[in-house]
């Protein structure tokens, strides 16, 4: 059984965990107007556009908001816990939940500067990005 749930991928997220198991950030770019997206879409929500480009982001964010979960959510994260579940917001402008790794998670705040990293999940192929304090 494998530690973390696996999430399920598709044609449109593929550029994504592809990225991901190479050890890349990458999100959405729109061609036309310029604006970054997350989560991944047929089109920008800024100017209507079709022409999106997975590139690569710095990984660079900041704690919008969080909570530090001390009943594991699922049978897979019992030895997980406590675990922060944050959404974070990207150096580029949208935002993202993922969880903050590599801390006490009673140390994090609102504004904790943080940085992408990776995480194996055991007994398969995918590569969860997660964020740890910068």
């Amino acid at each position: 059984m494998s530690t973390r749930l696996i999430p399920p991928g598709n044609d449109m997220t593929s550029p994504y965990w592809d990225a991901a198991r190479a050890g890349q950030f990458v999100i959405q770019r729109c061609d036309d107007c310029g604006h970054w997206l997350f989560p991944p879409s047929a089109h920008c929500p800024a100017c209507g556009s079709k022409s999106l480009t997975w590139t690569e982001a710095s990984g660079d964010g900041v704690i919008y908001t969080f909570t530090i979960a001390h009943r594991p959510p699922h049978p897979v994260f019992r030895d997980q816990c406590p675990m922060a579940i944050a959404v974070i917001e990207l150096a580029e402008g949208p935002r993202m939940m993922s969880n903050v790794v590599g801390c006490d998670p009673t140390t994090l705040a609102i504004d904790t500067p943080v940085r992408v990293s990776f995480e194996p999940i055991e007994d398969s192929d995918v590569v969860l990005p997660v964020f740890t304090p910068a």
